[in-house]
C-alpha cells in the first residue's frame, strides 16, 4: 500500500513539474517586447504608450489625408515621440483622435470597433489627456486598464473559468477568468468589475461588491494589433457551492468549473489568454494550489 502511494505521489509530482515547465515557456513566448522597435508615445511630456515604429510610419503617411489636417506625431527625439503635438486640450485631442481612429478603421488597420472610449493617460489616477476608441488603443500601444476576477468555489479546491465567444475581436474562443473587462474612461476597477460580473456571469451587484482586491499585474507585450500595455486589477470572489454562472451579453461561449490541476493544464497548453493566465496563477499560488513557476512572481 505504501509503495503504491509513493508511486502515485511521484507520478503526480512529475506531472506538476511538466505543467510548470510548459507554463513557464508559454508565458515567456507570449510576453516578448523589444523596446528598440517602439517609441515612447508622450503627451505633455508624459508617456502614455509604446508606439510601434512601423505604426509611426503609417501614421505619418496619414497626415494631410481627408479629415487629418493636423500633425499626428511630432519629431522623434531619441526613443520618444509626441502625440498630437499641436493640439491642445481634452476635447480637441479627443476629437482629433476620433477622426484618426475612423481613418485607421477605413484602412482596415483596427480590429473590433467598440464605440467605447478609453482614456489616454499616463496613470489611472492622472486626469486623462483625451479619449480614444477602444479598438485603436493597442494600435497606439496606449496604457490601458482592466479588472479580472477569479471565481473561487467555497469549500472546494476549484474555480470557475469562462470561454470567450468566437465572435470576440480579441482572443476568440480562448479561456478567460470568470469575469474580465476593459476599463472605459470614467470608470474605476471595482465599478468595472461589478458591471462585468452582471453581464458576463449573472453575478448580482451585491455579491460582486464582496470581491477581494489582490493588487495588480502589469502586461507589456507585442501583439498583432500593436502593443498590449495594461494594468490588470486582480480580484477573487468566493462563490456558493451551488452557484452556476450564466452569461447575459453574448460574450461568453461557456463556463466551466475546474480544479487547480485542470486549470494548470489549460494554462500550460496556452489555451487561456495571457492576462487571465497571470491572474489565475496568482490565485493558485496565493492558496498554495500551484507550485512556483520560474520567471513568475506571484
Amino acid at each position: 500500500m505504501s509503495d503504491s502511494l509513493d508511486l502515485a505521489q511521484h507520478i503526480a509530482a512529475d506531472v506538476a513539474a511538466d505543467l510548470v515547465t510548459r507554463l513557464a515557456a508559454n508565458l515567456a513566448a507570449r510576453s516578448r517586447f523589444d523596446p528598440a522597435q517602439h517609441l515612447r508615445l508622450t503627451v505633455e511630456g508624459r508617456q502614455v504608450g509604446w508606439l510601434p515604429r512601423r505604426h509611426a510610419r503609417t501614421l505619418r503617411k496619414l497626415e494631410g489625408a481627408e479629415g487629418i489636417d493636423f500633425a499626428v506625431l511630432g519629431a522623434e527625439s531619441a526613443d520618444a515621440v509626441a502625440l498630437l503635438p499641436d493640439v491642445q486640450g481634452f476635447e480637441a485631442r479627443s476629437a482629433a483622435l476620433a477622426r484618426l481612429a475612423r481613418r485607421l478603421a477605413a484602412h482596415n488597420l483596427l480590429r473590433g470597433w467598440r464605440d467605447e472610449p478609453f482614456a489616454v493617460t499616463p496613470a489611472l489616477a492622472h486626469p486623462a489627456f483625451a479619449t480614444i476608441e477602444r479598438a485603436a488603443a493597442r494600435y497606439f500601444g496606449l496604457l490601458t486598464f482592466a479588472s479580472h476576477m477569479n471565481g473561487i468555489v467555497a469549500g472546494q479546491r476549484a474555480l470557475w473559468i469562462a470561454r470567450r465567444s468566437e465572435s470576440k475581436a480579441v482572443d476568440p474562443g480562448m479561456w478567460d477568468n470568470l469575469v474580465a473587462g476593459g476599463m472605459p474612461h470614467g470608470s474605476d476597477p471595482l465599478a468595472t468589475l461589478v458591471r462585468e460580473c452582471d453581464e458576463e456571469s449573472g453575478i448580482a451587484p451585491w455579491l460582486a461588491a464582496q470581491a477581494q482586491a489582490h493588487g495588480e499585474v502589469q502586461v507589456l507585450r507585442e501583439i498583432d494589433e500593436g502593443v498590449q500595455w495594461e494594468t490588470v486589477y486582480l480580484y477573487d470572489l468566493e462563490l456558493p457551492a451551488d452557484f452556476v454562472p450564466h452569461n447575459r451579453d453574448g460574450e461568453v461561449a461557456e463556463h466551466r468549473l475546474v480544479g487547480a490541476d485542470a486549470a494548470l493544464a489549460i494554462m500550460a497548453d496556452g489555451a487561456m489568454t495571457l492576462d487571465a493566465t497571470l491572474v489565475t496563477l496568482c490565485a493558485l499560488r496565493r492558496r498554495g494550489w500551484a507550485p512556483p513557476v520560474p520567471g513568475f512572481a506571484a
